[in-house]
């Protein structure tokens, strides 16, 4: 089976193709459906990977398996070959990501139902998934850096699909620049540890390098992924990026691509752990994204924006995991994430898709006895992200702030009570959805015409949220405490070590800092609650503050956009006209003038010819007699 490796790329990737060569034959719902077959069996083909690597152990002490496609890059010292290697960190990504990825194609088979480009959207689906697979299976950073920017440019696909609107076409490009600035960071990590490692292979990194190089490594990695993972400084290209149709939402921007950061910074655990500085600076971060981004989420009216901040304050507790090294609780809680955080949106999905593309919690209320079998998944996914026991967010983001109680009480502190935001915000998108009165029979401020009868959706949309359900449900026996060598720890120590796990505590001390997590989520949410029972607006608890993204556009905008739209003015109107324009025309300028002064000369005189040369001869003769002299 480790031969086949390459398959689990292959299907999605050649699905993509496919649909393109036949994108003209190929219609609805057809098109749907090769691309879903495509994608379930990568997921097939991983399960069979993961089941023969559970059962080996003859892949060396990291149970690692490579497999050489072809020679790739040799060019002096640099040697990138185009090797893909599972391990238990890269098929615990493989696993989620093809599986969730395959429900969420057989999602969108009825929610793009009807749609114009309905083929080219799965096209662009399909080669995300390979892409992603690219990334995650790269035995180097060589490779990985070829899948990251794959699944950049095909999330700039799919966030601007609806380009011929003027926010799509904006939000595509904001997500595009603001990861290509982040790439940055990733080329300075490889440059750093070439130079000093003198390899971008994973399996050869030794991280044997001064203090100073190493910081700089691990800042240059954070870099990049605050990028894609959305954490500040780069966070609030993430929001508005739900321009795109949900289905993209669900699959990029809530379990896949996102966590692409973090799990670049768990496969360079080997540099991220050498550096005490860099670790310190990545909690830092992961706290400060977690909590700013619950703020903002508290004060949102659109359901997806209000779960894109919820995804970037959720990747921020798994940046603070890796910034504490518990890299397995990280893994845990991308995990659980992935199968709570995809059934929102593909909830959320259901919900629009009900009320004919309101999106507007002010303009919902009631929908649980229009909608039962969302109401119900969607029930369970909130559960979850808000960590009621026994539901799956419980168990990982407990792992994750006692990874971090270990490191810091004051860290552990910010982190419980960005939780009890978490609570108390999740807890008012879900009563302003499914409690309360029906608000979507009212006439618009506009005067635009009310949705009188929402819908459930079809069976293809309501399967992959009963599954996802199950999973936000059962997710937690993936990595249960206090039960030792069984779960993710067990499956990943191999490849982060034993000694890179923090160690548990006392068993009377786990279990009051479980009693927190559980405390902060039923405070959270009857605190919400008592504020919203009853109501759809409150304005003085979303200040415009909050609801502005702390103004975090505004000032972009005023140090970065606006500066340097008058630059390019300036640019455009003096520098272009005056000085480069000028430059060019002064030069034909001066040619010409010479041309016709020098054209006097030419009268067709011999006699002034034959002056000219007796002239030249005398200027020879005394320049060699002076040379000579």
């Amino acid at each position: 089976m480790n031969h086949l490796i390459f398959l689990i790329i292959a299907f999605p990737l050649l699905g993509g193709v496919s649909l393109i060569a036949m994108s003209r034959r190929v219609r609805e719902p057809l098109a749907g459906w090769v691309a879903t077959a495509a994608v379930g069996l990568s997921f097939l083909t991983t399960l069979g990977v993961f089941i023969t690597l559970l059962g080996s152990h003859s892949g060396g002490p990291s149970h690692a398996v490579t497999q050489h496609l072809f020679d790739w890059i040799n060019v002096g010292a640099l040697h990138a070959n185009m090797d893909l290697t599972v391990d238990p960190l890269s098929i615990t990504m493989c696993l989620f990501v093809t599986g969730i990825s395959t429900l969420i194609h057989l999602y969108s088979i009825g929610y793009m139902h009807g749609e114009k480009d309905f083929t080219k959207f799965f096209i662009y689906l399909n080669l995300f998934v390979a892409s992603m697979l690219i990334l995650v299976l790269g035995g180097n950073m060589l490779l990985t850096f070829t899948g990251w920017e794959g699944v950049g440019v095909c999330s700039y696909w799919l966030v601007s699909y609806y380009f011929q609107k003027d926010s799509a076409a904006s939000a595509g490009k904001k997500a595009f620049i603001y990861n290509r600035v982040a790439d940055v960071g990733f080329l300075l990590a490889m440059f750093v540890i070439f130079f000093n490692e003198h390899t971008l292979t994973y399996s050869k990194m030794t991280a044997h390098m001064s203090s100073l190089t190493l910081t700089m490594a691990v800042l240059a990695l954070l870099f990049a992924a605050a990028g894609k993972s959305a954490q500040i400084p780069l966070f609030n290209w993430l929001p508005d990026a739900m321009e795109g149709p949900t289905p993209v939402s669900a699959l990029i921007h809530a379990a896949t691509m996102v966590t692409a950061g973090v799990y670049l910074l768990c496969r360079m655990h080997v540099v991220v752990s050498a550096s005490p500085t860099g670790q310190w600076v990545i909690c830092g971060i992961g706290l400060a994204t977690a909590f700013v981004a619950a703020t903002i989420a508290t004060s949102q009216s659109d359901i997806k924006k209000g779960l894109a901040f919820s995804t970037v304050s959720q990747i921020g507790y798994m940046v603070l995991a890796v910034g504490t090294g518990d890299y397995v609780a990280a893994m845990f809680l991308m995990v659980a994430h992935a199968f709570f955080k995809a059934l929102l949106f593909l909830g959320s999905g259901s919900v629009i898709h009900a009320l004919d593309g309101e999106q507007e919690m002010g303009r919902m209320g009631g929908l649980r006895k229009y909608l039962p079998w969302t109401y119900g998944t969607f029930l369970f996914g909130w559960l979850a992200i808000i960590g009621v026991p026994p539901f799956a967010g419980f168990w990982a983001k407990g792992s994750v702030l006692d990874a971090v109680f270990g490191k810091s009480p004051w860290l552990w502190a910010g982190g419980l009570f960005t939780a009890l935001l978490t609570a108390y915000y999740m807890s008012r998108l879900f009563y302003l959805t499914f409690t309360g009165s029906a608000r979507f029979t009212e006439q618009g401020p506009n005067g635009e015409a009310a949705v009188a009868h929402p819908h459930e959706s079809p069976w293809t949309m309501r399967l992959p949220l009963v599954i996802l359900a199950f999973c936000s449900i059962f997710g937690g026996l993936l990595n249960l405490p206090w039960v030792h060598g069984f779960g993710l720890e067990a499956f990943l120590s191999p490849v982060f070590g034993s000694s890179l796990v923090v160690p548990a505590d006392s068993m009377t001390k786990q279990f009051l800092l479980a009693g927190a997590d559980a405390l902060v989520a039923v405070l959270g949410l009857t605190i919400a609650w008592v504020l919203w029972r009853g109501r759809s607006e409150r304005p003085e608890l979303t200040p415009a503050f909050l609801a502005k993204v702390w103004y975090w556009d505004n000032f972009y905008d005023t140090i970065i956009g606006r500066p340097a739209t008058a630059l390019a003015n300036f640019t455009a109107e003096v520098v272009d006209p005056l000085v480069l324009d000028g430059a060019v025309d002064g030069t034909a300028a001066a040619v010409g003038g010479l041309a016709t002064r020098l054209r006097k000369v030419h009268n067709g005189q011999i006699r002034s010819y034959g002056v000219g040369i007796i002239f030249g001869l005398l200027v020879i003769l005394v320049s060699f007699l002076v040379v000579v002299g």
